[in-house]
């Protein structure tokens, strides 16, 4: 045998060794995949005074039924008041709701550019059923989507998520809405016909925070108040965020514990313990500072970089450069636009989407195709010549948009529409 046909044989001999079967190359794509997901961990505690919290956390949903690459995780708090009803309806609906307004797609992507729009149909979907029992209760609603590294929050109402990132800096993820501390909900509610005052005593004396009359409640956005009017909105604002490889930790909490830590505060408290400690933590530093006057409520979730991750911030960026570059990337909480996709640089967290208006042609936008068979809101079935634009009539509508124009709602939604912008 020459030289030639001995190299040759060897060749086919190597070559046969090296060989993997296929099965055990997807395996190993799958584990490598999984690899670059967080590991997600929670733990929740709660004090009750009145027993109108409520907390959601479900770790397993899946976009796609059956397919375990989809799963993503959900977590919410609930803080009712005027009884626990309304908390206790929006836990087990508002979910449901929301994803039925998602369109099917195989697509994480599209999903994901679809969730706000569909967390504002869930909403209000939600709020349409719960009045429709006559009940008086409401509830806030801050309910946070994790789908790998990203991050959806939406909430109405007073309750907070806050973003305590590994990279430096604490951030607040959703927006307050309290007339006493949201000038621009006071101006919106007022131009929409509501009065905006504190308790008038006898004497003209006035006590309290700033309220909505009829009804004096002190939040301008939650689901259910059927007795406050339709200026009180369930329209939630929606912020999308990137989280880095190293992750991060969200602090999802009732107004028991905001009124008595701040953001800051409630972070440094609980870093360095696990979820379910860290929980504990925040509620018991809460009751240590202000006592217990109200049900406080936390759920904290933790996600957890995938194992030998190793931070790839240059050594020279120290933790003021850093955090200044987490701020610049942060767009005001007023912001109503989409923020442009840009390259996420390791240790800092990027900003999708974020959108607060009240005014559900924006948040809708224009769209000819969604809500022609179904209303963009509550997904009812329509005929072509059922539906009515979302954008027809709106006396806040500042295009030139026409009655044809998509979305299109049914009559109920619409009609919901008009109560929320003050018309008859």
């Amino acid at each position: 045998m020459d030289v030639q046909q001995e190299f040759k044989m060897r060749l086919k001999s190597d070559s046969a060794e090296c060989m993997v079967p296929l099965a055990a190359l997807l395996k190993s794509e799958f584990d490598s995949d999984k690899g670059q997901s967080p590991t997600v961990r929670y733990g929740q505690a709660c004090h009750d005074k009145k027993g109108e919290d409520h907390m959601l956390a479900k770790v397993d949903c899946q976009r796609l039924p059956s397919d375990g690459s989809s799963t993503f995780g959900v977590f919410g708090v609930f803080d009712g008041h005027n009884g626990a009803s309304a908390a206790i309806f929006s836990k087990e609906n508002l979910l449901r709701n929301v994803l039925r307004a998602l369109p099917i797609t195989t697509s994480r992507d599209e999903w994901l550019a679809a969730l706000p729009r569909a967390l504002v149909a869930g909403f209000i979907k939600t709020d349409i059923d719960f009045q429709e029992k006559g009940e008086t209760s409401g509830t806030t609603a801050t309910l946070v989507l994790v789908d790998k590294w990203t991050v959806t929050v939406a909430a109405v109402g007073d309750s907070r998520c806050v973003l305590d990132a590994s990279g430096g800096g604490v951030f607040a993820l959703s927006v307050d809405h309290r007339f006493e501390e949201n000038a621009e909900e006071r101006k919106r509610v007022i131009d929409c016909g509501g009065e905006v005052c504190r308790l008038s005593l006898a004497g003209g004396a006035e006590i309290g925070p700033l309220r909505c009359w009829p009804g004096g409640l002190c939040l301008s956005r939650s689901i259910g108040d059927v007795d406050v009017g339709g200026f009180i909105v369930p329209i939630p604002h929606v912020k999308q965020i990137q989280l880095p490889k190293a992750g991060g930790r969200l602090i999802i909490a009732s107004d028991g514990i905001w009124d008595a830590l701040s953001c800051e505060k409630a972070a440094k408290c609980c870093r360095g313990l696990p979820a379910e400690l860290a929980a504990k933590q925040v509620v018991k530093e809460s009751l240590r500072a202000r006592g217990l006057r109200d049900d406080t409520t936390c759920l904290v979730v933790d996600l957890l970089p995938p194992f030998g991750y190793v931070s790839q911030v240059p050594k020279s960026v120290n933790k003021r450069s850093n955090l200044k570059a987490i701020i610049a990337r942060w767009r005001s909480k007023g912001s109503s636009t989409v923020v442009a996709n840009k390259s996420n640089a390791a240790g800092f967290v990027e900003e999708l989407f974020e959108a607060g208006s009240a005014k559900l042609a924006e948040r809708l936008g224009s769209d000819p195709s969604l809500g022609v068979l179904n209303c963009a809101i509550c997904q009812a079935n329509m005929t072509l010549h059922d539906g009515v634009s979302v954008h027809a009539g709106s006396a806040f509508s500042t295009t030139n948009q026409t009655s044809t124009d998509g979305p299109f709602l049914c009559l109920t939604c619409k009609a919901k529409k008009d109560a929320m912008e003050g018309r008859p």
